[in-house]
Formats: C-alpha cells, structure tokens, sequence
C-alpha cells in the first residue's frame, strides 16, 4: 500500500480541491494497479481527460474500502498513451476501452483493444492506436470465442422484443447450457460528458439526472454533491433531509419494480401485479410531493429545487402505511410459492471473489457478501446521523438479490418516516458562487454506488464532469452468473441484475 500511502500525502487537498488528487509517475501507476490486483484496494473509476500541454490524461479513483480513504491518481498521457490498468486488474478492461475511444488515448498493454462505445459509425477512428490490431469498421465485432465440440451461438439483440434499452447478448451454448456470454452495449450512446463540457452547472446537472433516467436523483445528487465539495458550500440541513427523502422514495419503487419484474420473468405475473401498484402509488406520491413522478431536476447544486408541497409529508406518510401494509403478504407469497423458489434459488451464482475483484456494489454486490454501501462506509448527509442496517446476503443467487431488496425496502420506508419526523426548518437552497475547483462524490443508488468528478473553470462552467455508473462493474459479473445456466434462465438472472444500459453508454 506504499503507492496509495504516497497517493494521499501528495495529493494536494484545499480549497479547490477536497480529495487528495496527484499526478504520478508510470511507476506509481502500475504500483497502484499492483493494489488493485492484490484487493488492497477497490477500483472506483477511471475516465479519460483532454489537456493543454500533453495529448490527455487519465484519471483512476482508488478507495482503500477499510478506512473509507478515496484518492485520484492522473497519469499525464505524453505521447498519447498509459500504461494499462487492465493487464494487471481486469475490471478496469471496459473503462479503458472507453478511454480510448472517447479520448484516444491508448492503454499500452492493454489485453483487450476492441473499441467499447464506437460502433464504427462515428467516422473518426483515433489515429493513436495505429500500431494496435485494427478492428474492423461497421458492424463487424470480434466476440470472444469459445471452442468446444458441439457448441453453437445463439446471438440476442441488440433490439429486443420488448421496451428494453438495446445490448448485444452472444451466448455460447451447449445444448441449452450456457458456455460464456459476451455482451456489447454502447447502442445508446449520447455524448452527455461531452454535452457537459462548458455547460454551467445548472445546465450540466440536469444533464447529469438522464445519464439514466431510473436513478436520476442518484445522479443528480452525486453531480450536486461533487460541485459542491469543488467550491466549498455547505447545503442547509432541510435540503439534506429532503434529498434523503427522495433518494429513497426512488430506491422504494425500483426495488419494489424489480421485485415483480423478477418474478414475472419466472412466469410468476401476480407479484408484477400487486408490486406495479405499489410502484405507482410511489411514483403518484413523488409527484405530489416533489412535483415530479421521477423527481427529476429536483436535486440542484446547492439544495433542491423547492419545499416539499403543502401535503406533501402527510401524502408520504400515508404512501408508508400502505406499503406496510401491503407488502408483507407479497413477501410470504414470494417465498411460499416453490414453483417461484424452484427457478430462483440456486439460480445465476456470483461468486464473492468476483464481486470483491470488480468492487461490485448494490444488491449484486450485498447478495454475495460483500457489506458494500457508501451511505454507511463513505457517510454523507443525512446518512451520517441515522441508523439503517445494510442488508447483506451470502448465498449470491437470484434469490438472494431478491431478499437483498425485499429487506431493502423495509429499510427505506423505516428511514423515510425518520426523515420526516426529524425535518428541519430552515431554506432548501444556497447559493453556489461561480469559480474554479474541483470535486469528488459518492453516492448510494438504488443499484450500488454512483461516482461524480467535476471539473470547474474559472467562471463556474464545467471543463470536465465524469459520472460512473455501478453497472460498470455488474454487467461483466452478469456474464459469469450465467455459465452453466440454461438459456431460459437468461431473463431471470439478467431482471436480478438489472444494470443500466444508459448509464454505461455515456
């Protein structure tokens, strides 16, 4: 832990920057890959950068996850490469993928050049990895292969039969029995960092609430709490309390949606039923509340957007006793139905040391041991002064991620009512001035932890803003908890698991 040790005493800490951050040599860089490889440390992100001198940088946020510490490494790209994460810490493989087709910047020694975001259809192929194997243009896509007598490929996608988000599954199969699954996303690709880039930080934050639209207070409360560290205001303490409040009424109706959607993947269509009416009165209750049924552009840099409506706590008190009431009878039903035990229990494993490799967070991460949830190791308002129990499973199966949520939902209606019942007085806003600075935020969404970097001008715009999405690191842990599995199960693992396609599309 020497690199990382380093890391913090010369990362410069101040009014402009409130997180250690420090440029470090090649050897520094390999060193803390070195960490990440051994465990010593968790890979929170790593995201490319334009600069003045040199052609680029490339920044990696690391966590040293048992004294809660979180650093920015940035190796300066001289000559318009880095040496590769990846080739020493395979989870880091997508990310710097998409550093090379974003930025042009070329992991060396990467063990995977494929492109990740572009398709072949932007018509600017980046000419620094002119000495890397080419990857054809169009739609030509070199999958994994997988070799085997009597192994046959089933591909899926990337347009599905339903109103999902596109992503290209390829299965190897033998007989119904999945071999590997690759999959390629990237079809919904919108440039939002890129739209970021020189907007004001009003503008920008409502860019960063549809980064994905399910999680968009999520989102939009990492990019506010990252703009505020950068220029060192302090949020009033209602609007704390009501981010709280929102943050989970948000994480309320996905788990509460992600429980039917499971079960109806296993031909189970009553819970869809009872758990779709108990995320619409969620939804309805939200837009009373807040005045949107996804409380979107409700998080604003320096608070939230307005007070709570007139009726708004007692809307939201009476949508907690509905549930409450309403919920337990689901839950026996869930687990007292065998043929909905016989086709999640046991079903999609992900192994624990596959889920502490990548850093996996959420329920995908809790339902395989790992305790991982930034509200508690990483406490930010108003987090740091309730009590909750994280919800951690070990069995790490559909089931699991299942019980992961149904435990997680208690846990959010207990923390609603006691930020309601401790709601302070006082404004919802302040001020951010404009300036220069930069900050670092993480926040809990209802998948798992959500990163923000935020890079201000001198006149308050954006130079640049990263977001990552916790999908970054479940969707390669999707492809393992299917080995072995048959196809049919397919649905049902990918709905446990539920990662976003917008979120990792940038």
């Amino acid at each position: 832990m020497q690199a990382f040790a380093q890391l913090l005493e010369s990362g410069r800490a101040g009014p402009c920057r409130p997180f250690p951050r420090a440029e470090v040599s090649a050897e520094q860089w390999t060193a803390l890959a070195g960490h990440l490889a051994t465990g010593e440390l968790v890979l929170m992100g790593l995201w490319g950068d334009a600069g003045a001198v040199h052609p680029g940088a490339v920044h990696m946020a690391l966590l040293d996850e048992a004294s809660g510490r979180l650093a920015v490494a940035t190796y300066a790209c001289v000559g318009g490469a880095f040496p590769s994460v990846a080739r020493h810490h395979p989870p880091a493989a997508r990310l710097e993928r998409t550093v090379r087709d974003l930025f042009g910047l070329v992991p060396e020694g990467a063990p995977d050049h494929r492109p990740w975001l572009d398709h072949g259809r932007w018509g600017v192929r980046h000419p620094l990895g002119a000495n890397l194997p080419a990857e054809p243009e169009g739609d030509a896509y070199s999958f994994l292969a997988a070799e085997g007598e009597g192994l046959h490929q089933i591909p899926v996608g990337p347009v599905h039969a339903g109103i999902i988000e596109p992503g290209h599954f390829r299965f190897s199969c033998y007989g119904e029995t999945v071999v590997r699954l690759e999959t390629r996303l990237g079809y919904v690709h919108k440039g939002i960092e890129q739209l970021m880039a020189g907007a004001d930080v009003a503008q920008a934050a409502r860019l960063a609430g549809r980064q994905s639209g399910d999680s968009t207070v999520a989102y939009g409360l990492a990019f506010c709490r990252a703009v505020e560290a950068a220029r060192g205001v302090s949020v009033p303490a209602r609007a704390h309390a009501l981010r709280g409040v929102m943050a989970e009424l948000e994480r309320l109706a996905n788990h509460l949606g992600d429980i039917g959607a499971i079960c109806n993947d296993a031909a189970f269509a009553l819970m869809l039923a009872h758990c779709g009416v108990l995320r619409e009165k969620v939804l309805r209750v939200c837009a009373r509340a807040f005045g949107h049924r996804l409380m979107m552009d409700c998080v604003i840099p320096g608070g939230v957007a307005g007070d709570l409506a007139r009726d708004g706590i007692s809307a939201i008190r009476v949508l907690v006793s509905e549930v409450r009431a309403a919920f337990p009878a689901l839950v026996e039903l869930y687990d007292n139905t065998a043929s909905l035990q016989d086709r999640t229990v046991g079903t999609g494993f992900t192994r624990p040391d596959y889920v502490r490799q990548f850093g996996a967070g959420g329920f995908v991460g809790r339902a395989s041991g790992r305790p991982f949830d930034a509200r508690r190791a990483l406490a930010y308002p108003p987090y740091d002064r309730l009590p909750f129990e994280v919800v951690v499973r070990t069995e790490g199966d559909v089931n699991a991620r299942i019980w992961v949520r149904i435990r997680e939902v208690e846990e959010s209606l207990g923390l609603v009512v006691r930020l309601i019942d401790t709601l302070p007085d006082g404004p919802v806003a302040t001020e951010v001035p404009p300036g220069p600075g930069e900050g670092l935020a993480v926040v809990e969404g209802f998948r798992g932890d959500v990163l923000a970097f935020v890079a201000l001008e001198a006149d308050g715009r954006v130079r640049r803003a990263h977001l990552r999405d916790p999908s970054w690191f479940q969707w390669p842990l999707l492809e393992t908890a299917i080995e072995g599995n048959i196809v049919a199960d397919f649905p049902l693992c990918n709905k446990s698991f539920n990662c976003s396609y917008s979120g990792v599309d940038l």
